[in-house]
């Protein structure tokens, strides 16, 4: 059995239509993320979606975990990434890992990519975003970046990358200048990495490697490896940034006595120190 392209979800990582807290049947999230049930029983047989929740009557329900899921495999798909290789990478991954994490990986990923936008009616894109959006939501979204306006009132120019992140901005309680900020200053870091690596992986590996005259199915063979090297680079990114935001956080509650940032109380732990590592 073969499977169909997965079309990443743009939609943010909450369950839809249903019931309130029920989440989305398997037929309600083919069409929020574009799939087919049958592509999506697929992924589910392949271990790339994690099995639903059984509500009433054993019927499925699928929710944030699902979406933010299809929407990372949709990136990778995009890159070219087989399934081998998006089965090896989703592997990788804690098995607790939450939907934030997940738009994380996601939105890491689409910074290795040339950037890409689509032509979306208006309705679609509330459809994706699984709320309705204001005039104010959009001009918060355009100015992150998810999208753009075009000359026809009832179409976006979507950015499908960045959708979903700039959805979950939106009632973030901080001014939209330090969310601009903050999305500079991933962009740009994660762009020098990206830049970097490329650098190394070219002189230090494909040069030497080239220059040894290798046969031409070597060649090809080394190129499909390469592929495999992406996603990894990109999940120890995720890691390394994780783990730094801990120890930043850690210093900072430090050297505010024990009280990170939100804390109101004497007891009241230091974010970084906040659950499992």
């Amino acid at each position: 059995m073969t499977s169909s392209p997965i079309r990443p979800s743009a939609g943010p990582e909450t369950p839809g239509p249903g019931p309130a807290g029920t989440g989305l049947t398997v037929d309600e999230l083919a069409a929020r993320t574009g799939l087919t049930v049958r592509t999506l029983r697929f992924y589910s047989s392949k271990g790339l979606l994690p099995p639903p929740v059984l509500g009433p009557r054993r019927v499925g329900r699928y929710g944030a975990e699902h979406l933010a899921r299809l929407s990372l495999i949709g990136e990778l798909q995009r890159q070219g990434l087989t399934l081998a290789a998006i089965e090896r990478y989703l592997e990788q991954l804690p098995a607790d890992i939450t939907p934030e994490d997940l738009s994380l990986h996601r939105a890491l990923v689409a910074t290795w990519m040339p950037d890409t936008a689509e032509r979306i009616p208006r309705g679609r894109v509330q459809s994706l975003a699984g709320r309705t959006l204001s005039e104010h939501d959009l001009d918060r979204l355009a100015a992150m970046g998810a999208l753009d306006r075009t000359d026809d009132p009832e179409e976006l120019l979507v950015n499908p990358a960045m959708l979903p992140l700039g959805v979950r901005l939106l009632d973030v309680p901080i001014p939209l200048e330090t969310l601009l900020a903050t999305r500079e200053i991933v962009l740009k870091h994660t762009r020098a990495v990206a830049r970097e690596l490329h650098r190394l992986f070219r002189e230090q590996v494909w040069r030497p490697y080239v220059e040894g005259e290798p046969a031409p199915e070597e060649v090809a063979r080394m190129r499909a490896l390469s592929q495999d090297i992406q996603p990894a680079v990109v999940q120890a990114l995720v890691t390394a940034f994780q783990r730094s935001l801990r120890e930043e956080l850690r210093a900072s509650a430090t050297a505010s006595g024990g009280r990170g940032p939100g804390d109101t109380g004497p007891d009241s732990a230091p974010p970084g120190d906040r659950g499992p590592a």
